[in-house]
């Protein structure tokens, strides 16, 4: 039983992984958390996020095959996987949109 929920979980890793190579190129956004709105996204909002990324997964692969015949394959995976990716992975600690915050250190040019 263990062996058989380990390989369920590291599919699971694997596919939210090549699904998350996508996600890397996300807009700047221009937001300035407070430090309270980066602790509660921390400690409560990542690991809620993260929980939604992994069970939309396991939604997508089993509903897939319906996907596949429904011709929404794409959209089910963009709303089930790579939403909450972005949502987990691809934002600024306390940020409420989903992106990269734009750099702020400014270099000198030598």
């Amino acid at each position: 039983m263990t062996a058989h929920l380990t390989r369920i979980l590291t599919t699971t890793a694997a596919i939210c992984m090549l699904a998350f190579a996508s996600v890397g190129h996300a807009r700047a956004i221009d937001e300035s958390p407070s430090a309270g709105a980066m602790a509660v996204d921390a400690v409560f909002a990542r690991p809620v996020l993260l929980a939604t990324t992994i069970v939309g997964a396991a939604v997508y692969i089993v509903s897939l095959p319906f996907s596949l015949l429904g011709g929404n394959a794409k959209e089910a995976g963009q709303v089930l996987v790579v939403g909450p990716a972005e949502a987990t992975f691809v934002r600024c600690l306390g940020c409420e949109r989903s992106g990269r915050k734009e750099d702020t250190v400014v270099q000198s040019g030598n």
